[in-house]
């Protein structure tokens, strides 16, 4: 499970008794592994199926084990394909003498491939929202190398720190793999100019000219004390699952064992998965709004609210008490829920976007594209449930300095 892309083919060939892969067989085998993304990009990985697989081929489910002997081997092969081509993308923007310039050429080479992909020149990229999900040792390994690649992108351990850099490169890492969630609102032939708007976002931030980062404004986002006491463990737990394992991950079974419950007591606090589910979507919608209505009613410029609104919201995802359901959770959801649930995210969305228009106007915020402004920045609050896992050791009292400030003053500013 999880041998490396370029090994599998031949090992799949070698228990099949040929002596080397044939020319037929690479291209039933990479139509296999587009397929699997296609469903993986639909359904993530616990919810693809090797009949859905082999259906969109006109295949039989023994058609696609010929190649690939179980799902895991068949998702980790999609995977690390995925992660080639960025491996590509990046080495390439690495050439460039400076953060900037390799930043900016690396934004570019992937709105490139995105324009291939729309003309059918290029493969889909994976979604990567629950690649832990599958547990693969060659995957893993192979993501992180990719981590290392974002990183590389970034200013170099004489000017940032190992924890500043790390943060720096799980936030740039995160804006480029949910892309994917927003640019379906971007015309094709609009690629090359959102690449340069979110360049400029990326490289030099968000704080109008000649105005300094502010010292974010404590927030209260206790949620509403009428809400059912009893409730909040089921949603903390099934928003942790979800978070690491994506929706199909998440099952009654193990939400009801990591609360050492019956499956009778979960049913006894929840008719259904899905409504737990969309509980757990609607705690973070209240927290969102709770911190951008806080922050609002504290006053100040546009630059005021939206550094205390995110700084408090991220600050709660590192508490580690109870985390913010992930947006990239959403991939996976049922399509009966998931296009109300997407339209709820897009208003908050909305809603950040309405405040940097209010920050340019009173010249707190640079006159960037706000569109895309407010992509970086939920994105930027939904990543942060994963940074521990890339800045092991960093404080939560750190959070701000080595996280938040680099969103706002760029990703190649000097460290805080």
């Amino acid at each position: 499970m999880g041998r490396p892309a370029n090994d599998a083919g031949a090992a799949a060939a070698e228990a099949a008794g040929a002596r080397r892969p044939t020319r037929r067989f690479e291209a039933k085998r990479n139509a296999i592994v587009r397929s699997a993304i296609e469903e993986m990009n639909r359904k993530g990985v616990r919810g693809m199926t090797l009949g859905d697989v082999a259906a969109r081929l006109d295949l039989v489910p023994t058609g696609v084990i010929y190649y690939f002997r179980n799902k895991e081997e068949l998702a980790a092969a999609a995977f690390l394909k995925g992660i080639e081509t960025y491996q590509g993308l990046l080495g390439e923007a690495g050439r460039e003498a400076t953060a900037d310039e390799r930043l900016a050429a690396f934004l570019r080479a992937w709105f490139d491939h995105a324009a291939r992909v729309g003309r059918g020149e290029a493969d889909v990229l994976p979604v990567y929202s629950d690649v832990r999900a599958l547990n693969a040792p060659a995957v893993n390994t192979a993501y992180v190398d990719m981590f290392r690649g974002f990183r590389r992108l970034l200013p170099g351990q004489e000017t940032l720190p190992r924890l500043h850099r790390n943060a720096r490169a799980h936030l740039l890492l995160s804006q480029v793999l949910w892309i994917c969630a927003w640019q379906h609102q971007v015309e094709p032939a609009d690629y090359p100019r959102t690449a340069e708007r979110m360049i400029a976002i990326l490289t030099q931030g968000l704080l109008g000219r000649g105005t300094s980062w502010t010292t974010p404004r404590p927030l209260d986002l206790s949620r509403d004390p009428g809400a059912a006491a009893s409730a909040e463990p089921f949603l903390r737990a099934a928003t942790q699952l979800i978070n690491d394992e994506g929706y199909h991950g998440a099952s009654v079974e193990r939400i009801s064992a990591r609360l050492n419950v019956s499956k009778g007591a979960f049913y006894h606090h929840n008719e259904t998965k899905d409504e737990l589910v969309v509980g757990c979507f609607q705690r973070t919608f209240d927290l969102m709004w709770g911190a951008i209505h806080a922050a609002e009613r504290e006053g100040g410029s546009g630059r005021d609210v939206l550094v205390s609104a995110v700084s408090a919201l991220i600050e709660h995802q590192m508490s580690g008490q109870a985390p913010l359901l992930r947006t990239s959770a959403l991939s996976a959801v049922p399509e009966a829920i998931r296009l109300g649930l997407l339209q709820r995210f897009d208003r908050i969305s909305y809603r950040f976007a309405s405040i940097l228009c209010d920050g340019i106007a009173d010249g707190s915020v640079a006159p960037v594209d706000v569109n895309i402004a407010s992509q970086t920045i939920t994105t930027a609050i939904n990543a942060a449930a994963e940074l521990h896992y890339w800045t092991p050791g960093l404080a939560a009292q750190d959070v701000i300095a080595h996280y938040v400030r680099p969103l706002f003053e760029g990703l190649v500013s000097p460290a805080a």
